[in-house]
């Protein structure tokens, strides 16, 4: 790989890690053994589940670009994985409820390695119902875990403010530390040893058959409250009667929804973008660093917002510009930076610049969690 890579790589690590000795921890809370074995017990399972879903994340296009399909039917094949999680995202909950949270966890996982071997398949609809698959799953991820982890505390017993702590450390290891290391392993297969785009799919299986082996062996079932159910229909009237009664939440919704926008736009196009005259580029590598530019924003974002001010208001202005500038860059490189005139080769110099916006734009992501 080129230099620029780690120079990147390791100006981002160096301010990650200065930020995170630089906290504060003054305020540390005692715990009992009981509790420290059930924390440690969940943060094992839940890193191996994130571990199964950032280890596809840097290939997903690769892949299905290899199989020779062009960026419409690749478009096709997100939009089929998004519009999966959103379908099945309004269902999972309750389901999940009425049916079992150990029971959904355990469903992740199936869904989630048959998504993962029909990466196999060069057919397309194939590929098709392993994107649905992914969705369903990603809904899964998202829900279930946490719901069983609240319900399963409180069944224990412990300290309500020790919940805070394994949600943290969750936070850090599983959307920070592993969602690194699983680029860099990714990168290890694809690139230094030469498995091919569908070995970090394969790994991703070996890892969520493992966490799922944890949840059978130590897990216990634990459901939602009978007299909290409510019929969809009835939850979506609630929702419509809450939006329409209160313009700040129909406006909050669309602010969230257009950033959320654009943010899977990004996640659909980062590829293609990079190398549009399919050079290599090292995905695994790539997305490492885009995970280290989201850890430095979500530290330094919390540190701001523990501030009187800015007011989040002009903080959120800020927060648009930044990504609206950033994203802009494939644009303007596109018209002042002539492309190379052969196919393949290392990064180009409009594709250095892009990657620079980008980090820059996966940083100011994380700022929008905290205010929105």
């Amino acid at each position: 790989m080129e230099l620029f890579y780690f120079v990147v790589f390791g100006a981002l690590g160096a301010v990650v890690v200065a930020l995170e000795l630089s906290k504060n921890n003054k305020d540390r809370i005692n715990t009992s053994p009981g509790f420290n074995s059930f924390k440690n017990n969940y943060l094992v399972v839940y890193s191996l589940m994130m571990a199964g879903d950032w280890l596809q994340g840097p290939y997903v296009y690769y892949l299905y670009s290899t199989y020779g399909f062009g960026k419409g039917e690749i478009g096709q094949l997100f939009i089929a994985g998004f519009g999966s999680s959103m379908l099945f995202g309004t269902i999972v909950g309750s389901l999940a409820d009425k049916q079992g949270r150990r029971r959904a966890c355990i469903t992740y996982c199936i869904t989630y390695m048959l998504s993962c071997i029909t990466k196999h398949s060069p057919q397309y609809k194939i590929l098709m119902i392993g994107r649905v698959l992914g969705g369903i799953a990603t809904s899964l991820l998202f829900s279930a875990f946490e719901s069983w982890l609240v319900a399963e505390h409180n069944k224990r017993g412990f300290e309500q403010q020790w919940l805070s702590l394994t949600f943290s450390k969750a936070i850090f290891l599983g959307n920070g530390l592993v969602a690194i290391l699983s680029g860099l392993f990714g990168n290890l297969l694809v690139d230094s040893l030469s498995l091919g785009p569908v070995a970090p799919f394969d790994a991703a299986a070996c890892f969520l058959a493992i966490g799922m082996a944890i949840i059978l062996s130590s897990w216990t079932e634990n459901f939602g409250d009978p007299s909290e159910n409510k019929d969809l229909l009835t939850q979506f009237k609630g929702a419509a009667v809450a939006i329409a009664s209160d313009e700040k939440i129909a406006l909050l919704g669309a602010i969230q929804s257009l950033f959320e926008g654009s943010m899977y736009t990004f996640v659909f196009l980062w590829t293609p973008a990079l190398s549009p005259n399919d050079e290599d580029i090292p995905h695994g590598f790539i997305f490492a660093t885009f995970m280290l530019a989201s850890m430095s924003g979500s530290s330094l974002a919390s540190r701001l917002m523990a501030r009187s001010s800015p007011r989040v208001e002009s903080y959120m202005q800020i927060v648009f510009v930044v990504s609206s500038a950033s994203l802009l860059l494939p644009i303007i490189t596109n018209f002042l930076v002539a492309p190379p005139e052969v196919k393949g080769g290392s990064i180009s110099f409009a594709g250095c610049l892009q990657l620079l916006g980008f980090v820059l734009l996966r940083h100011v992501l994380e700022y929008s969690g905290h205010p929105l």
